[in-house]
């Protein structure tokens, strides 16, 4: 007889569990809790630029059953059987967001990339990041952060990428910033962050730090610039002393000190990285000459300029005759210096086979050139005031800034002979 109830029983509700749905019978995972408080908070600090139906935070509905699949810019992961954490919060889109950023933010303790849109966001950047250990990239740049980069970041030993770039901050770089172990790329630029370059022990592929404040010399030797670096930017600040520590720096392929106060020869080698294709030494106070060839004795390699590489020495103090080592550059600049002796024919044959469109000599004591019949329509070159009377095609493409007489006068000339010119 108890039998027969079971069976009864079993071969009634059967039915009824098929026709169940799976998730009546299977409970899903829901998102955290603390990670929905942090979510909250931001939505409550943070607010589009334009406000419209469609907007950024149109999607961030708390009643949503399922905020990881419906909220824009929110990414989870499945890190414990029912619960879901924010791995990636990447938030706004054009124009961009207002507000500032809660401290709450820390609340997301599992996220490894925190992007923000360009916008007007302001305030300080929250020192409680520094809590959210396993972020990978901190990406905030061109919105209105102010006050010190968080010293809390020194801690983040996960940390790939830093982008705070375009802002308003002010102070020093964190020096444990540059030691964090995982830093590949670090992007500071167009700041107001001031006090000397810290030593570097991270191993970075990329830093940019140009448009700020920095003062003090470049570090003399490694450790402290990494070997690693492929793109570095320091231009415009006011750094000073010489280039020497650049030396071991064999991997660059980027490399900008424009418009600082260095001071002192450039070293050989970087003539000579095969990787190479822009460097920018504009507007220093740099000495020495430009080094011989691979033919000469002092260099083994040759380099390898190409399409799209630019090299822009000018406005320095750069003395001797030219060599051919800057040949088949597409942008050369070395105008405003002291160069001297007869601009070599190579240059203008590749400004005549079209892989030099740009080479700008003018401002210099160059005493002579080779005859050229012809120059392609797309080529600019200028060869004005030198210690030479320059053909007309040496002077119709000059820049505006050029200025002035076509040549020197032959006073000028005489006394640089003498080593008493001031250029």
């Amino acid at each position: 007889m108890a039998a027969q109830r079971l069976c009864f029983c079993f071969c009634f509700f059967l039915p009824l569990l098929v026709l169940l749905p799976s998730s009546s019978l299977q409970l899903s995972p829901k998102l955290n809790f603390s990670d929905l408080k942090a979510l909250i908070a931001i939505k409550n600090s943070l607010t589009p630029i334009y406000n419209t139906r469609h907007s950024f935070f149109s999607t961030w509905d708390y009643t949503s059953p399922d905020p990881c699949s419906s909220f824009s810019g929110v990414t989870c992961s499945l890190l414990q059987p029912a619960s879901l954490r924010v791995t990636i919060l990447s938030l706004g889109d054009s124009p961009g967001l207002a507000g500032s950023l809660p401290a709450a933010i820390s609340g997301l303790t599992e996220l490894t990339q925190l992007i923000l849109s360009p916008g007007i966001v302001t305030g300080s950047i929250p020192p409680e990041i520094g809590k959210l250990t396993k972020l990978r990239v901190i990406s905030l740049p061109s919105n209105r952060f102010t006050g010190r980069i968080p010293a809390t970041f020194s801690s983040l030993n996960s940390l790939h990428t830093l982008d705070l770039s375009h802002n308003q901050l002010t102070g020093s770089v964190p020096p444990g910033l540059t030691k964090l172990p995982e830093l590949k790329v670090l992007i500071l630029a167009f700041n107001s962050v001031s006090g000397e370059l810290p030593s570097i022990s991270s191993q970075l592929l990329h830093l940019d730090l140009k448009n700020n404040f920095l003062a003090g010399q470049l570090p003399p030797s490694l450790p402290s610039l990494p070997s690693s670096l492929r793109y570095l930017s320091l231009s415009n600040n006011r750094m000073w002393g010489p280039l020497s520590g650049l030396a071991p720096l064999t991997e660059l392929t980027f490399l900008d000190l424009g418009m600082n106060q260095f001071s002192g020869p450039v070293p050989d080698p970087l003539f000579f990285i095969p990787t190479l294709s822009s460097l920018f030494l504009q507007r220093n106070n740099l000495s020495g000459g430009i080094p011989p060839t691979a033919q000469g004795t002092l260099i083994s390699t040759s380099p390898s300029y190409g399409q799209g590489s630019i090299v822009d020495l000018s406005h320095n103090f750069l003395t001797g005759e030219l060599s051919t080592v800057l040949n088949g550059v597409e942008s050369l600049f070395l105008n405003n210096n002291r160069l001297t002796g007869t601009v070599p024919e190579e240059y203008f044959r590749s400004v005549s086979s079209g892989s030099t469109k740009t080479l700008y000599l003018q401002h210099n004591y160059f005493t002579g050139f080779p005859r050229v019949n012809g120059l392609p329509d797309t080529a600019s070159l200028c060869l004005s005031y030198n210690c030479m009377v320059p053909p007309l095609w040496g002077v119709m493409t000059c820049p505006a800034s050029s200025g002035g007489p076509m040549s020197r006068p032959t006073a000028q000339c005489s006394m640089f002979k003498n080593g008493s010119s001031k250029g």
